[in-house]
């Protein structure tokens, strides 16, 4: 009887164990430090928390950015172009400057946060979408970085449900620049959306894999251009701690620019970016090297229409590049040294005119005749980038960076700027042009040095 208690004993206890594990493991992705991860925030504390009897209520959030950059074109207008990142040269400039609160308490999803910095208005004022129509403004949004609300619930591994303004799912690589491996983004990642306003349900059907689903105004815009809204979905895959699969969609219409009637064009857009993410070395105590990891990011997108006023060939109309990097940690993870090379191209030709690449920058939008970025895109040249950046990286601690950078771009046609700069002869918005009709005269190449310092608390 002795014998059969106790096996009754052994075999109830291993019952609760087996329960209490099945609690734990719906934590997803539970156990894995991701702080490595390109695109991923390297913090392991976060002091400005708020609990109650050791649960969290809410979880403040401080960060600033600030560079310096220095174009060797050394431009009169102190202007930097063709970044969403910098955008100004010989100048020390205030990027961003963001504080927030997000909360899980109680299955309640909460996250507000506000900016203020250069870099906000570089993504941002470009939004057409706020001219669709009344009751929008571009100053009514532009300060909030993030903001969302939803529920939490204890489904599978997870499932929330929120709307709001979000970060962009598209793309390796983070809107915030502490949490990338280098400081200017590859193009793939400046050419797309920062930020998306729309719905949306994140399930965790297993502990090691998430996937959302997306409803959109549209293509980085607060507001929808078009008549219809776009759809997107994000997959992540985490197998273990040192490897990250995703792979994102999109789909919308996202013309902002009616014909003469004021008719929104059905022109379609597509958009699939997908990335790899292995770390290959882990000794986090060495005072050589203590880690040391690679990242592969691919896109491929592309424009369709079939209308008589707005023919569009997918085939004409397209974007396809790769981002590869790889970084080095060294003296217990306190220094990283990372190397990139990233090639695009980028191509438009709308009713069989050559026009500005529909994920461009465009380099220069002011000027009294066409620049001889204009005039290649007339003799039907295509817009095809290389990009090598080494940035090295000085972390004292998980609050604070400084990091200092080399880039090098070049473009099969001008597309940087030069000395003229891109704004006047002058140099100045309100300068005088001249009796000689002005434009920018770009070049092909570009290089540039930046110092930043960020801290994230």
């Amino acid at each position: 009887m002795k014998k059969i208690l106790l096996a009754l004993t052994l075999l109830s206890s291993t019952v609760n164990f087996s329960q209490t594990d099945s609690i734990t493991s719906k934590i997803p992705f539970d156990g894995m430090d991701l702080t490595w991860i390109n695109g991923q925030n390297r913090q392991k504390h976060f002091p400005l928390t708020l609990k109650d009897n050791e649960e969290t209520i809410l979880t403040g959030v401080a960060y600033l950015d600030t560079y310096y950059n220095y174009n060797f074109a050394n431009p009169t207008d102190n202007t930097q172009t063709i970044s969403s990142t910098i955008g100004r040269h010989n100048e020390f400039t205030l990027n961003l400057a963001s504080i927030g609160i997000e909360t899980n308490y109680k299955n309640i999803i909460g996250r507000l946060w506000i900016q203020y910095g250069q870099m906000g208005s570089i993504v941002q004022d470009m939004d057409g979408s706020v001219n669709h129509g009344r009751n929008t403004n571009i100053n009514n949004l532009k300060y909030i970085r993030e903001a969302a609300a939803g529920y939490h619930f204890d489904v599978w591994h997870g499932l929330n449900v929120e709307m709001g303004i979000f970060m962009s799912y598209i793309g390796l690589e983070s809107y915030v620049t502490q949490e990338n491996w280098n400081y200017q983004r590859s193009m793939l990642c400046d050419f797309t959306p920062f930020y998306f306003s729309g719905a949306r349900v994140q399930a965790f059907p297993s502990k090691k894999f998430k996937t959302e689903l997306w409803l959109l105004n549209g293509w980085q815009t607060y507001n929808s251009s078009a008549k219809g809204l776009g759809v997107g979905n994000s997959n992540y895959y985490r197998p273990n701690e040192n490897l990250q699969l995703v792979a994102n969609f999109y789909y919308g219409k996202d013309t902002q620019n009616p014909d003469a009637l004021g008719n929104q064009s059905n022109r379609i857009r597509f958009h699939h970016d997908n990335s790899i993410v292995a770390r290959y070395f882990k000794n986090p105590n060495s005072k050589g090297i203590s880690q040391a990891a690679f990242s592969i990011n691919s896109h491929y997108g592309f424009q369709s229409n079939n209308e008589a006023n707005d023919k569009v060939k997918a085939s004409e109309n397209f974007m396809i590049g790769t981002s590869v990097a790889n970084r080095i940690w060294f003296k217990e993870n306190k220094l990283a040294l990372t190397l990139r090379g990233d090639y695009l191209t980028n191509q438009s030709v709308v009713n069989g005119i050559n026009v500005s690449p529909y994920l461009a920058f465009s380099p220069a939008v002011t000027g009294d005749v066409p620049n001889n970025y204009d005039q290649a895109l007339a003799n039907d040249e295509k817009l095809k980038l290389f990009q090598f950046t080494t940035t090295f990286d000085v972390m004292p601690s998980d609050y604070v960076t400084f990091r200092f950078e080399y880039g090098y771009r070049n473009a099969s046609i001008p597309y940087f700027t030069s000395s003229g700069g891109t704004t006047s002869p002058s140099g100045y918005t309100n300068g005088p042009t001249g009796t000689t009709p002005w434009a920018a005269e770009l070049k092909k190449n570009e290089n540039r040095v930046t110092l930043s310092v960020n801290f994230r608390l």
